[in-house]
């Protein structure tokens, strides 16, 4: 029989450090919770699911977003259309008065017309406001969503193949605020259509205004 000679090759210690990080490292991959998980293919599954619904709700909050700030334009638009009219039609009114004609009895006729379009331009804008408060509950309650799906992803990730799969994020009627805000109604409607109230009061005082240019 042949000797057997062993060779030994010398390591030195940076040698010996860099081996036990290279086998640190590679147990710590195995043990982390993305690793656990792409072994996992339910909680895997459930991963990729989760992120697309997340990518959907960002995508709809962007359009969303997109129609908010289309209609408040809309609405910009509706109040200078609004203000420029009565400016036009109060100046006509004006330069067109004269004490020696006996227009003060016909006063109405440009009240009336004031009105109408007045009404006009306050229902076209209230339509806009409403439109526009409908698409901002909808847009909170896909925030208030997207934010559940947030966490329960952050926490999948966190926990690996410890996360419970029967766990869902939670929507936003059974979240319970910490915080209470008492909201009076009336107030809230005030403040939400602050605007029709406005262009309403302004309206109001453009109707005796005809008759105080005609008659004076």
């Amino acid at each position: 029989m042949g000797e057997t000679h062993i060779v030994e090759i010398p390591v030195d210690e940076e040698h010996q450090q860099k081996l036990k990080s290279a086998i640190t490292m590679v147990s710590a991959m195995e043990s982390h919770p993305l690793a656990e998980i792409s072994q996992s293919p339910g909680h895997f599954l459930l991963l990729k699911l989760w992120q697309r619904e997340e990518d959907l709700f960002g995508r709809r909050m962007s359009r969303k977003e997109s129609r908010k700030d289309g209609i408040r334009r809309e609405i910009f638009q509706l109040c200078c259309f609004f203000f420029v009219f009565h400016g036009l039609f109060l100046t006509i009114l004006f330069t067109s008065s004269n004490p020696e004609h006996h227009h003060c009895k016909k006063w109405w006729i440009p009240s009336v017309l004031s009105a109408f379009t007045s009404l006009v331009m306050v229902f076209l804008v209230q339509v806009k406001l409403c439109r526009y408060w409908k698409v901002d509950r909808q847009l909170q309650r896909d925030r208030v969503e997207a934010r559940a799906l947030t966490r329960c992803i952050q926490e999948l990730r966190m926990k690996g193949a410890s996360f419970d799969l029967s766990k869902g994020p939670q929507s936003g009627k059974r979240m319970k605020s910490s915080s209470v805000e008492i909201k009076w109604k009336p107030l809230t409607w005030c403040s939400h259509y602050r605007v029709t109230l406005l262009l309403a009061c302004f309206t109001g005082l453009v109707l005796p205004s005809c008759r105080f240019i005609l008659c004076a």
